[in-house]
């Protein structure tokens, strides 16, 4: 039996699988290699890593946990369920593995609209995070895209990083209240429904709508709804909160026994290194639990 198994081989769980790994437990990573970020060029904000692929980000984590013994499979987990004192997973190869405790860190699925040309573009031209990809479009035509307060709140961010924004609600309405505010902010407001995004291998270079002049742009940051990558922590009962991610604790447990989840489908902000800080936050948790179970008083 593993004291930990981890599912989600991102940030978090890597980072998790080091401490636990360190801590001498037995750990187990179980990781499909589909990451939220996986068609970004670099990730930003992360000191010593900045600018650093997604992917070779992802290999020196893994390399550095073979020192540790920490077992990593690319496989997935289909299911698992709480017995007693430990969790039974069931691997997509219709294998069974058992675990004291278990870590969720499989980050989540943005939910993007099926608008021509938006997929292409995604992770090119297309971003959901001005903190990771605003300064690489500085001073560029930028639109914001998405309803209401949010994109409201996205676009205004945007103005750090560029004075031409435009909103684009692809035919939701805008309130009357918001609409002044980005006025005065000078952010122009397009309503009407887009038919497509022309790009040229994946760099946008206009928003084209039903009705009106298309709008030229080079890049389109997006504010939509999200949900968790894996299913594991709803069906096992965890709680989701308004963004429609997991509902955690301030060391990312969750109202399920024996069951944490850090990174992006977790309460903090949605940023590789978070989510590495969280996959530690949640180590440290689990381990202390471990010492408590298995110390004498």
């Amino acid at each position: 039996m593993f004291d930990v198994a981890i599912v989600g081989g991102g940030p978090a769980g890597l980072s998790a699988a080091l401490m636990l790994g360190r801590c001498r437990r037995r750990v187990a990573v179980f990781d499909l290699g589909q990451p939220r970020n996986r068609r970004s060029a670099g990730l930003h904000g992360y000191l010593t890593r900045d600018g650093v692929a997604p992917a070779a980000f992802t290999e020196l984590g893994r390399a550095e946990l073979d020192a540790y013994g920490v077992d990593l499979r690319r496989i997935g987990v289909t299911g698992a369920a709480l017995t007693d004192d430990h969790y039974r997973l069931s691997l997509a190869d219709g294998t069974t593995e058992q675990a004291r405790y278990l870590l969720i860190a499989t980050g989540v699925i943005d939910d993007v609209p099926a608008i021509p040309g938006f997929d292409e573009c995604y992770g090119r031209s297309i971003f959901h995070c001005p903190y990771c990809d605003g300064w690489e479009r500085r001073d560029r035509p930028i639109a914001a895209f998405g309803h209401g307060a949010d994109v409201t709140g996205l676009a205004l961010g945007l103005k750090t990083w560029s004075a031409d924004i435009t909103v684009c609600t692809h035919g939701g309405r805008l309130e009357r209240a918001l609409r002044e505010r980005l006025d005065r902010n000078g952010v122009a407001v397009r309503t009407e429904r887009i038919t497509r995004l022309n790009h040229t291998d994946g760099a946008l270079s206009q928003v084209v709508f039903a009705s009106g002049d298309p709008l030229p742009r080079e890049a389109l940051f997006f504010a939509t709804a999200q949900h968790p990558q894996s299913t594991l922590a709803v069906a096992l009962g965890c709680t989701l909160n308004r963004r429609g991610t997991v509902k955690t604790g301030l060391l990312c447990d969750t109202n399920v026994p024996r069951l944490f989840v850090a990174g992006d489908a977790s309460r903090d902000a949605q940023f590789v290194v978070v989510a590495a800080s969280e996959g530690v936050k949640a180590a440290v948790a689990i381990n202390k639990a471990l010492q408590r179970e298995d110390l004498l008083p």
